[in-house]
């Protein structure tokens, strides 16, 4: 019986997704077949479909873990409303699953979608609660831009030195 949480189809799973991340590193999404992730990985084009619909679907799932990843990383935060500002946790797990985040930016998931929580809170407080949508867009623009360049760069500056300059952009302001 197949059951959602069998140990075999979460490997079948993994390997499925590893293929076809690794496949984007030199391929554009609509270069990618089914039948290429099934040759590399060893599997049959069932256990594909038994899994997901197709290569969109494929793409959104694995969108969807890395967000997921990204959420339990600030549970705590999530769960008792605040904003802790650190994101030296997020630079260190970007720093661990290169890969996954090249994939979520090459396939462009930055544009529609948001891997970390914006203090809005704070930049009503900063900006005196004017032009915030603004604030937030040239914020998460300027943080998508340094990681995607730092991953570009193959991650070499450690976490500590991508987040110190982080905040050495905003390290004119008071909170």
């Amino acid at each position: 019986m197949n059951t959602p949480n069998n140990k075999r189809k979460k490997l079948s799973q993994e390997k499925i997704e590893k293929v076809f991340v690794e496949l984007l590193q030199t391929k554009e999404l609509y270069q990618i077949s089914v039948t290429d992730i099934c040759k590399i990985s060893h599997l049959n084009r069932s256990t594909f479909y038994a899994n997901y619909i197709d290569i969109y679907d494929l793409a959104d799932k694995v969108k969807e873990k890395l967000e997921t990843e990204v959420q339990i990383l600030y549970k705590d935060e999530t769960t008792n409303k605040y904003n802790s500002n650190d994101y030296l946790k997020l630079f260190y797990h970007i720093k661990e699953n290169q890969l996954f985040y090249k994939t979520y930016f090459k396939l462009g998931f930055d544009n529609k979608h948001s891997i970390f929580n914006y203090d809005t809170n704070l930049s009503k407080k900063f900006f005196n609660d004017k032009f915030i949508e603004y604030h937030i867009a040239f914020f998460k623009n300027g943080l998508n831009s340094i990681i995607k360049l730092w991953l570009k760069n193959g991650c070499k500056e450690s976490p500590e030195e991508i987040n110190s300059i982080i905040k050495s952009e905003y390290a004119h302001r008071k909170n």
